[in-house]
This record gives structure tokens, C-alpha cells and sequence, in this order.
């Protein structure tokens, strides 16, 4: 029995896309899904399953960072039967050659975390995207005409930091973005042999400081959920 989603066998679908947070969730859901039922609301993570387009797809968040989708998708993997899981979520360029908005489909993490190592055994310090997720969003990209760049990503277990140097990680693998959870969502998936990937919505330009306000995450979200929700029919 699953220690943190309440859900009960067969309450979540196979493919589930997982954005950090609960209410972004909960807005997916209400927004985007029809028959959607709330299936677990442990510790306020909300977890909700619905149809799209006809589709059964879940939604539900994972936190944040590398600990907590550590423990939410492997458990979505483990206990309710899942698929494939989409990261959903947005990141920190690490380039002025990307802008605000852009989306990106990340086809390795980087990161310094132990997690893989001491959880799985999975040496480096680079995890590619797992099954073929990866390249249906690509190919749901390009048949509705959304442009999205395939892209390492630098998962990072900091969000504020001394030294304001790029980390060394990042030049090492050419990583154009920082956020801080495929990394982990990745390594399980390659121990259970499930699919797993990640869409990117770029809401901070670090090095000129630039970034999406409050008022406009909702209008710039909603174009990877689109994303990621067609793909789910092609899962």
C-alpha cells in the first residue's frame, strides 16, 4: 500500500502528468480535464484523474525537489501499475539564447546528487530521459505546431546559492537549464524500467535577471499542459 497517495487500485491511469505543485494540479484538473475525481489528498498533494479527449490521464504533484518526486513517482510506479510519467514544470535558463516562454524537452539531467547512487546503485552524474515519451512530445510538438528544443537540464538540490558561478556540472554537460526534479524522476524510472520525461517552460532568465510574472504563469503554462496532455493520448 502506498505510503503518501491514498488512491485506491485502479483510481490512477497510466499515463500521469506531474507538475510541482498541488494547485497546479488541482488547475489542470479543473481546466483541462472532464470527469475529473480527486483520488488522494495526503499532506495536501492532490492527485486527480480524468478524461482528455477521451482519454483516462492523471495529474498530481510531486513537490519539491529531488527527495519528495523521488518518493511520489516511484511510488506512482510501484503501487498504482504507472506508465509513463511527465514532468511538467518550469526552469531557470542558464542562457540568454533562451527566452522567456520557450519549452523545453529534456533529454538528460545532470545533477550532484547521490540519490540514484545510494537508491539504485545507477552510477554518474547524467540520466537520459526514459522509454519513448521523449520523442512523442517531440513529434506532438511538431504536428501542432509548437516549437520545443530537446536540451540537457542541470537538476539541482539548490535553489540559493554563495557562489553564483555556473556549477561546475553544468558546463561539463552543456546544460542550458536548471530545475530540480527530472534527475530523480529519471533514475526510477530506469531502475523499474518505465517511461519517464520532462517538459520545460522557461520562467526565469538568469543571467539578465529577467522573469515571468505571477500574472502571466497561468497564460505561459498553458501551453506545455496542452503539450503534455496530447502526448498522453499518443502513450
Amino acid at each position: 500500500m502506498s505510503v503518501h497517495i491514498a488512491a485506491k487500485k485502479g483510481e490512477i491511469a497510466k499515463t500521469v502528468l506531474q507538475p510541482g505543485d498541488p494547485l497546479r494540479a488541482k488547475y489542470i484538473a479543473d481546466h483541462f480535464l472532464t470527469e475529473a475525481k480527486l483520488v488522494s489528498q495526503t499532506r495536501n498533494i492532490f492527485y486527480y484523474t480524468g478524461l482528455y479527449k477521451g482519454k483516462e490521464i492523471s495529474v498530481g504533484a510531486s513537490g519539491m525537489g529531488i527527495p519528495s518526486i523521488g518518493i511520489y513517482s516511484y511510488e506512482l510506479f510501484t503501487e498504482f501499475d504507472v506508465d509513463t510519467i511527465i514532468r511538467i514544470g518550469t526552469c531557470g535558463a542558464y542562457t540568454s539564447d533562451l527566452k522567456l516562454f520557450d519549452l523545453l524537452n529534456v533529454e538528460n539531467a545532470a545533477s550532484e546528487s547521490t540519490y540514484a547512487k545510494f537508491s539504485w546503485e545507477i552510477e554518474g552524474d547524467l540520466i537520459a530521459h526514459q522509454g519513448k515519451a521523449f520523442d512523442v512530445i517531440n513529434e506532438t510538438a511538431k504536428n501542432s505546431g509548437k516549437e520545443i528544443r530537446s536540451t540537457n537540464i542541470h537538476t539541482s538540490d539548490i535553489f540559493y546559492r554563495k557562489d553564483q558561478n555556473l556549477p561546475a556540472i553544468v558546463t561539463k554537460y552543456n546544460c542550458t537549464a536548471v530545475e530540480m526534479e527530472a534527475f530523480a524522476l529519471f533514475a526510477n524510472a530506469k531502475y523499474l524500467g518505465k517511461n519517464a520525461a520532462a517538459i520545460l517552460t522557461v520562467s526565469d532568465i538568469i543571467p539578465t535577471g529577467e522573469q515571468i510574472s505571477a500574472d502571466e504563469r497561468e497564460k505561459a503554462l498553458k501551453t506545455m499542459i496542452e503539450l503534455a496532455l496530447e502526448t498522453g493520448l499518443n502513450l
